[in-house]
C-alpha cells in the first residue's frame, strides 16, 4: 500500500473535504430546488414588470401626445389649458426585484467606451486639422470679454451671472469641463461641455453652421479698428474661422449630423477648441443664450426672461423651456416636470424627479443660483459688467 507523507496526506484530505462541500450546481449539476425557486421568482418579477411597463408606456405615450397637441395649438395661436398636460406623476415600479440567476451564462466582454476628449485633445486636433491655436487668456480677462459679448447681445448681468452660477456652481473657469471641476486626481470628463455656460461640442458646430457669418462680421469689425501685429493676428484667426464655418455649413443641417462630427471626428474636436479663444469663445456662448431669448420672442413672449427662465431653456432645450416659462404661475404648481422629458432623460434627471412639478424645478434652479451668486467666481463675473 502506498504511504503518504504527512503534508501530502493533509493536502488530499483537504481537497476531499472541499469537493464534498461544493453544491451540486457549482459542479455543473443544477440544484433542482434552487432552479425551481429562481424560476418562480422570475415569473413573478416578469408578470409585475410587464404590468408596470404597460402602464408606463401608456403614460409616456400620453406625454408625447399632449406635447404634440400643445405644439399644434401654439402654431395656431390657440390658448393652452391644464388639460393639455399630463397632470399625474409618472408611474413607479414597486414590484419584486429581478431575481439573481443562480446559473448565469458566461458574461460577454464589456465593450470599452471611448474616452471623452478633454482640453488637450481639442487643442491638439485644432492644431493638426485646422492650423489653429486659440488665443487663451487669464480667467479675469476672459470674464471681461464674456461680459462685453453679453452687453453686445443685449443680455443682462443678472441673466449671465445666474447661468454661470448654476452651470459651474459659481467657481468654474473659462476652460472648465464637465466632470473636471475642480481638477482632482482620477477625475474623468463626463461630457465635452466647456465654459461658463457649459457649451457642448455639438453646440459649437451647430452655432458655427447657423451663425457663422455673424461671428465673422463681428470679428472683422473688431479687426478694422486695430493696427499692426494685433490686427494681423486677428485677421489670421478670422481666416481659420472662415474655413471652420464653411465646413460646418456644408454639413447636413440636423442636430444628429452636427453631433456625429462634433463627438466622433478630430475635425469636430478641433472646432470645439474655439471655445477657449478669448475672441471667439464668448461670442459662441452668448449666441447660445441669445438664441433662447430670440426663440421666446418669436413665440410672442415679450416679458424679459429671468436668469432661472433662461437657464431652464438652456438646460431643457428651447421648446421645453419656453413651455415652462410661458405657462401661468397657477399651472406651474400642478404640471409635472415629466411633461418636458423623454422617459430615459427623466430617469437620469434626479432634480426633475425630486422637484415633481414645474414650480419646484424653477424654484430649485433659482435657489441654486442665489446660493452660488456670492462665490468669488460669480462676483468677479458680475464686476466684469
Amino acid at each position: 500500500m502506498q504511504r503518504y507523507s504527512l503534508p501530502s496526506a493533509l493536502i488530499v484530505l483537504a481537497a476531499s473535504l472541499l469537493l464534498a462541500s461544493v453544491p451540486a450546481c457549482a459542479q455543473g449539476v443544477p440544484d433542482v430546488a434552487v432552479l425551481a425557486e429562481y424560476q418562480a421568482k422570475l415569473a413573478q418579477y416578469q408578470q409585475a414588470r410587464h404590468a408596470y411597463e404597460q402602464v408606463a408606456d401608456a403614460y409616456w405615450n400620453a406625454v408625447t401626445e399632449k406635447r404634440r397637441i400643445r405644439n399644434a395649438k401654439r402654431r395656431d395661436h390657440l390658448a393652452i389649458g391644464l388639460a393639455d398636460y399630463v397632470l399625474a406623476q409618472p408611474p413607479v415600479y414597486v414590484g419584486p426585484p429581478r431575481p439573481v440567476d443562480p446559473f448565469p451564462p458566461p458574461s460577454p466582454p464589456v465593450p470599452v467606451r471611448p474616452e471623452i476628449p478633454v482640453a488637450a485633445d481639442f487643442l491638439q486636433a485644432a492644431r493638426e486639422h485646422w492650423g489653429f491655436v486659440p488665443e487663451q487668456a487669464s480667467d479675469a480677462e476672459f470674464k471681461r470679454a464674456y461680459a462685453q459679448a453679453a452687453r453686445a447681445a443685449g443680455l443682462t448681468r443678472e441673466q449671465i451671472v445666474g447661468v454661470y452660477a448654476f452651470e459651474t456652481g459659481g467657481k468654474g473657469f473659462y476652460d472648465t469641463q464637465a466632470g473636471l471641476e475642480p481638477p482632482r486626481p482620477g477625475a474623468r470628463a463626463i461630457s465635452p461641455a466647456i465654459g461658463y455656460n457649459q457649451l457642448l461640442s455639438t453646440n459649437t458646430v451647430s452655432l458655427f453652421a447657423e451663425n457663422g457669418p455673424r461671428f465673422l462680421a463681428a470679428l472683422e469689425r473688431k479687426a478694422s479698428a486695430l493696427t499692426g501685429d494685433v490686427r494681423q493676428r486677428l485677421e489670421n484667426k478670422i481666416a481659420v474661422l472662415r474655413r471652420m464655418i464653411a465646413y460646418c455649413r456644408s454639413l447636413p443641417h440636423s442636430w444628429s449630423g452636427y453631433d456625429e462630427i462634433a463627438k466622433n471626428t478630430p475635425k469636430g474636436w478641433g472646432i470645439h477648441a474655439a471655445i477657449f479663444d478669448v475672441d471667439i469663445g464668448p461670442m459662441l456662448q452668448m449666441q447660445k443664450l441669445l438664441d433662447s431669448v430670440q426663440f421666446a420672442r418669436a413665440k410672442g413672449y415679450t416679458t424679459p426672461l429671468t436668469a432661472a427662465g433662461l437657464e431652464l431653456m438652456n438646460l431643457t432645450g428651447d421648446g421645453n423651456g419656453f413651455d415652462m416659462v410661458s405657462m401661468p404661475a397657477a399651472f406651474r404648481l400642478k404640471v409635472p416636470t415629466s411633461n418636458f422629458f423623454q422617459p430615459q432623460g427623466y430617469a437620469r434627471n434626479p432634480v426633475a424627479r425630486r422637484t415633481a412639478v414645474v414650480a419646484g424645478l424653477i424654484a430649485e434652479i433659482q435657489d441654486h443660483m442665489n446660493r452660488n451668486a456670492q462665490t468669488p467666481g460669480a462676483r468677479e463675473l458680475a464686476a466684469a459688467f
